[in-house]
């Protein structure tokens, strides 16, 4: 007799029943291990494909900033530009209407209008000769109270400051579409 032959038969089932399931799960840890490893390659190589979409992405946002950047730069370079123009051409014009009324203050310069001579409505009637020694050529002429004409130039001078701003405004406004 052998010593398996010793032990009863129910006991003998459960030694091979035992036997069975420590092959089994040596067996089964094993190939978890070989499919651990085949996963953790293929995760590695997933997180490298991710890692370098990242970069990917982050370059082509950088790009799209300098390229922004860019072009806010230039807009701003047009704005200035266009700003000392119309800086230039305000200061021109009021440094212009200075002048001129300096002169009418000191009686250097007179401003008259034209009189229409066939004006029969007022009841005056204007001669349409021209007086002797007089330089001003075509019809009859009156020369304005300097303090009119002062406020005329005044008047002139806020209109032309109005259309030098409101250039300014469209100058702007271009360049602003332009840059879109």
């Amino acid at each position: 007799m052998s010593l398996v032959d010793l032990i009863p038969a129910p006991y003998r089932l459960l030694a091979v029943g035992v036997l069975l399931i420590a092959s089994v799960g040596g067996s089964a840890a094993s190939a978890w291990k070989v499919q651990d490893w085949r996963y953790g390659k293929q995760l590695a190589e997933q997180a490298g494909l991710h890692k370098d979409d990242l970069i990917a992405i982050s370059n082509a946002a950088a790009d799209q900033v300098r390229t922004v950047l860019d072009q806010r730069l230039a807009l701003e370079q047009r704005l200035s530009t266009s700003e000392q123009i119309h800086y230039k051409e305000l200061n021109d014009a009021q440094r212009n209407q200075a002048r001129l009324l300096d002169r009418l203050a000191t009686a250097d310069l007179r401003l008259s209008v034209l009189l229409d001579a066939t004006d029969t409505a007022s009841g005056d009637t204007v001669s349409a000769a021209t007086p002797t020694g007089s330089v001003v050529h075509g019809g009859t002429r009156a020369q304005l109270d300097p303090a009119h004409a002062q406020r005329i130039i005044g008047i002139t001078d806020a209109g032309d400051q109005g259309l030098i701003a409101l250039a300014a405004c469209q100058a702007y406004i271009k360049a602003v579409l332009i840059s879109r």
